[in-house]
């Protein structure tokens, strides 16, 4: 019995005789250059005809492209997990992504050697892109991709990022300014805050809106610092404020994770929330859905951020120069003030 041979691959010189033209018109139809109508119908029916599939691969390496976009989180790997935020930043990146065929490579930066191996990685060309999660003032990260011009768009805005670097987020001052001017109008006269990642422009902002709110009745000593966005820094914190200031009636906490472990601190030292102290957290998280009472908290919109993140991205790697964009932030009243 004959051994069957396999069917030969069609090519773009099978495409290019079969409709009737040449090689380089199909190679223009074929990477989205001008052709007239008429030859443009005579290829696409010839590609058919004859089953040519595109060497996806082969074409992007001509035109230098991956079609991969780096998604950089610059956090612990324990927050990463624990924070709802990151996650729906990255599902709505991904989302926004893979409609442009484009694949999304997740990459975590948590010490000076992920900083090293991922700086290696970005400069090796593996994606045409980035979008950058939690950056620091100073960040290195940050430095590499200036250096490489790469495309890439920052969640957030630290103060040293290059003016015509486009970044998405939210109006982190304004939404804490509003937050505490509430508890004050509602009577609460001590009013402290835990403030959380005070090197991220996220966290700095939150403050100064806090700080900007109180005006001249703004005590520092009713400001306890933490390093993370996470439940065990609200633990912490409170206690810190309830040693600091037993008679304090007002929370701000920087973030829901921070709310809810404030919510614990203040539970076990017998104070009622909402009856002895008003407590507020930022971001409309799971988190304040499942804390008993339920958190009033600045919602923020991480889903969206993530495809407006992607889309500024994209916009770039197409040779566009997006504006950054803020995102409305409205807080949400709930049961805990």
């Amino acid at each position: 019995m004959a051994r069957m041979q396999p069917q030969k691959r069609a090519t773009v010189h099978d495409v290019a005789a079969a409709a009737g033209v040449s090689r380089g018109t199909v190679s223009r139809v074929l990477n989205g250059g001008y052709v007239s109508a008429q030859s443009r119908a005579a290829i696409e029916a010839a590609i058919a005809d004859v089953g040519y599939v595109p060497n996806t691969a082969a074409r992007n390496l001509v035109r230098r492209r991956t079609q991969a976009v780096g998604f950089l989180t610059l956090e612990p790997h324990s927050l990463l997990l624990e924070d709802p935020n990151i996650g729906a930043i990255m599902l709505g990146a991904n989302e926004e992504l893979s409609i442009a065929d484009h694949q999304m490579v997740s990459l975590v930066v948590d010490s000076a050697r992920d900083t090293e191996r991922v700086a290696r990685y970005l400069s090796g060309g593996f994606v045409d892109g980035a979008i950058v999660v939690s950056a620091r003032t100073h960040d290195p990260i940050t430095r590499v991709i200036a250096a490489l011009g790469l495309p890439a768009t920052f969640v957030g805005h630290p103060p040293d990022l290059a003016r015509d670097t486009p970044w998405v987020g939210i109006d982190n001052a304004g939404s804490a300014r509003e937050v505490v001017t509430r508890l004050a109008a509602g009577g609460r006269r001590r009013i402290g805050m835990i403030a959380a990642a005070l090197d991220r422009d996220s966290g700095a902002d939150r403050l100064a809106g806090f700080r900007a709110a109180l005006s001249d009745r703004f005590d520092p000593a009713l400001v306890a610092e933490v390093p993370l966005y996470d439940y065990a820094s609200g633990v912490k914190g409170m206690r810190e404020l309830l040693t600091r200031e037993p008679a304090i009636d007002g929370v701000f906490a920087a973030s829901d994770a921070i709310a809810a472990g404030a919510l614990e601190a203040l539970r076990d030292a017998g104070r009622a929330v909402p009856g002895e102290v008003g407590l507020v957290g930022f971001d409309d998280s799971s988190w304040a859905l499942r804390a008993q009472p339920s958190l009033s908290t600045v919602h923020q919109p991480a889903r969206e951020v993530g495809a407006v993140a992607a889309d500024l991205v994209l916009r770039q790697i197409r040779g566009e120069h997006p504006q950054p964009v803020v995102l409305p932030s409205p807080v949400v009243w709930r049961d805990s003030a």
